[in-house]
């Protein structure tokens, strides 16, 4: 099972306050377990007092007021930059993943970005989702999680508020319909 480049939804029954009514994108996900991040849980800062904290001027209001997401809690204040693939750039420090998108984790996409020279379509996280050697797929039996494939649209052109409903939408469910109850058949 390779869930690369799939959307995991929290299920009702999720406790965990770090996943709880969570969209997390797989970014990788391989024998050596899986890296993703948590794209519907915002935090109470700006890009611009991330950037400003780094030393990087940011003349672009638009640039300066995006939202900052939690990632997920794995090294929490690591930040990463998911985004879009473009065509001629090389930012250091970029994972390509395939599917059109990239982690990058360099002080130079967030300098482009800074300046309206980044990726056309990027959100910014601090932390990360990881998972070792098949716990994942220990979570997915227990029922912890749906999974669909990802669409950069709900990421990158949806209200953060309404991810998770829409990702669910994919596979037809209303997660509000949706029992807490578990079982296997």
């Amino acid at each position: 099972m390779n869930l690369s480049h799939h959307f995991l939804l929290s299920m009702p029954q999720m406790l965990d306050p770090s996943f709880e009514h969570t969209l997390i994108y797989i970014c990788d996900h391989d024998e050596r377990g899986a890296l993703g991040l948590i794209v519907n849980r915002t935090l109470n800062m700006s890009l611009g007092e991330v950037l400003e904290q780094m030393d990087i001027e940011v003349p672009n209001p638009q640039v300066r007021h995006r939202t900052v997401y939690e990632g997920g809690p794995v090294d929490p204040t690591h930040g990463l930059v998911l985004h879009n693939e473009e065509e001629g750039q090389n930012w250091s420090g970029t994972h390509r993943f395939g599917h059109g998108l990239c982690i990058s984790s360099s002080r130079d996409i967030l300098e482009d970005i800074a300046t309206g020279k980044g990726p056309s379509h990027y959100l910014v996280t601090l932390g990360h989702a990881g998972w070792s050697p098949g716990q994942l797929e220990e979570e997915l039996s227990a029922n912890a999680w749906l999974t669909c494939s990802a669409d950069p649209e709900i990421m990158f052109a949806t209200a953060v508020e309404l991810r998770l409903q829409k990702a669910a939408a994919l596979l037809g469910i209303d997660l509000n319909n949706i029992s807490t109850d578990t079982g296997h058949a």
